[in-house]
């Protein structure tokens, strides 16, 4: 009796154990990316929010509103492929939107590949640029390709980043014809989205969107606005540009929800036991990349659109599929863009670098040390590329060379930190010298990364750009939402390496192959 009662109590214990672990996979994952938004802006626009959307989140989700990335130098395809990767630049090999290829010397996209020709665009993308696996690709790997895997995004680099190497399908927003569009990487462009081009797309109408404030201006008061009058934006009479200005407004979120909506419709993503993923992308930057001072109505009424967005996809999502079967990953890309320079009737100190003289001096000051040549490749993006070949010729050793730049450049004016590609690689290590080794990428970085103080403006006329430099933190949330999740808020911060293996673990796959972070285990 007391043997069979032990194995009674035993086989119980086992059912109950079994039934507390064995939870079934989610049927649909959403991990839903929005450029640039910000925690402090949401609990700032709290009042103007709706209850079905953010706050919705922060009621039923888990917030971590603190979320930081492990590496400098974000921008929205580094933050996208970290997320999705789970590791840094140094690794998945994404080290910025762009970057100079010092063999051709030319500027090259995350997602430019030749190979492969685009639908609906004259771009030629692929992932191929991407090092490490993502979430996506271990998803494929593990379903042996059953599951379904899409991406839908404003934006090429974030689309194809989020899609991986194996998806069904990524597609963006072509910034010259309002088109769908696509690359013969994932294999054939849909018949759905080829329908959708042709009769729904924003080309036919867009000259009926007209962008004003959703509420009186009074009640946008949480941002000082230098303008008397409230702006009103007719996309369709910018000729040239209609798409780029509707690409950065809070409209083109809608456009993905309705391609989502299609998407649900005409596919069988989410309709079976097989785990599926969409990948999706919002904007909620200033309008028009311009400075928060000249677009501080625009920036607010983005957050209440941006809102009802995120409401009216929930509703979508919920109308097609149990929001207990689906899990939705809610993140920022963690950076914000950059402000205009103070007036000089501040006095705040400043001044502008030159990218182009501090190269050009450079090369003199080498030439006077080690004889005529011409010992600076090129620049890009705060980094200076030396002529390795020049050094080789002339029995040069390349640390020491390296060591005498950045003592010479660490005397220019507005120059904080010089740092070598030796010294990020070998040197001592110490918190803010870990960020940039992660940043840095020792096949497509610079030899030299030029740190600027605040209230500079780097002036680089390689890409005929400027940049003020601030170096505030920007307040980023993630949120786990949905599948029985544990609703909490979370100040302590965290960072956004920990999506990745999170989401492999409740999926049950692996998680990315260059991904070193820790899962979270308390989120149900």
């Amino acid at each position: 009796m007391n043997r069979f009662l032990t194995s009674l109590i035993a086989a119980l214990t086992l059912t109950s154990l079994q039934a507390q672990t064995l939870q079934k996979a989610p049927r649909l994952v959403i991990v839903l990316t929005i450029d640039q938004l910000r925690t402090d802006y949401l609990d700032d626009f709290s009042s103007i929010l709706g209850q079905d959307g953010f706050k919705k989140l922060w009621k039923e989700g888990r917030v971590y509103c603190n979320a930081e990335f492990t590496f400098n130098k974000i921008d929205r395809s580094s933050a996208v492929a970290a997320i999705y990767s789970g590791t840094t630049p140094s690794i998945n090999g994404i080290i910025s939107n762009q970057w100079m290829d010092i063999k051709s010397l030319q500027t090259v996209n995350s997602t430019d590949d030749k190979s492969f020709m685009g639908y609906y665009t004259d771009e030629n993308s692929a992932a191929t640029r991407l090092l490490s696996s993502t979430i996506t690709d271990e998803l494929k790997i593990a379903s042996q390709k059953r599951a379904l895997v899409y991406s839908i995004s404003p934006f090429r680099d974030t689309a194809i980043l989020s899609a991986g190497h194996a998806a069904n399908g990524a597609f963006w927003i072509n910034k010259n014809t309002g088109k769908w569009c696509g690359t013969t990487y994932y294999g054939d462009f849909p018949e759905w989205i080829n329908q959708y081009n042709e009769s729904k797309s924003v080309d036919y109408r867009i000259k009926d969107i007209v962008w004003e404030p959703v509420y009186p201006r009074f009640m946008y008061s949480f941002l000082p606005d230098w303008r008397d009058l409230n702006f009103k934006y007719k996309f369709a009479d910018n000729h040239e540009n209609k798409y780029r200005r509707l690409i950065t407004s809070p409209y083109v979120n809608d456009e993905v929800n309705a391609l989502t909506e299609t998407l649900l419709n005409k596919t069988d993503i989410g309709t079976d036991n097989i785990t599926d993923l969409l990948c999706l992308t919002y904007y909620a930057g200033n309008y028009n990349h311009k400075s928060i001072q000249e677009c501080a109505t625009e920036i607010q009424d983005t957050y209440v659109r941006l809102d009802r967005s995120l409401a009216n996809l929930l509703k979508i999502i919920k109308g097609k599929i149990d929001l207990k079967d689906v899990l939705f990953c809610i993140t920022s890309t963690g950076y914000s863009d950059t402000e205009s320079a103070d007036h000089g009737s501040y006095n705040i100190p400043g001044g502008e670098f030159h990218m182009n003289r501090c190269a050009a001096l450079l090369n003199m000051y080498l030439m006077a040390t080690y004889g005529e040549g011409k010992y600076i490749e090129t620049y890009y993006n705060q980094q200076i590329f030396l002529n390795h070949k020049l050094l080789e010729n002339k029995n040069l050793n390349l640390e020491e060379v390296e060591k005498k730049t950045a003592e010479f450049l660490v005397q220019f004016s507005g120059v904080n930190e010089v740092y070598t590609s030796n010294q990020l690689l070998l040197g001592a290590w110490t918190p803010e010298i870990e960020k940039r080794r992660n940043s840095y990428n020792r096949k497509l970085s610079g030899d030299i990364m030029v740190d600027v103080l605040p209230g500079w403006t780097i002036v680089d006329e390689k890409n005929s750009n400027t940049k003020n430099v601030r170096l505030e933190f920007t307040p980023s949330p993630f949120i786990f939402f949905g599948y029985d999740i544990k609703p909490a808020i979370i100040q302590t911060p965290v960072t956004i390496d920990h999506i990745a293996p999170t989401l492999s673990r409740l999926i049950r796959i692996r998680a990315p192959n260059g991904c070193k972070a820790a899962p979270f285990v308390d989120i149900q």
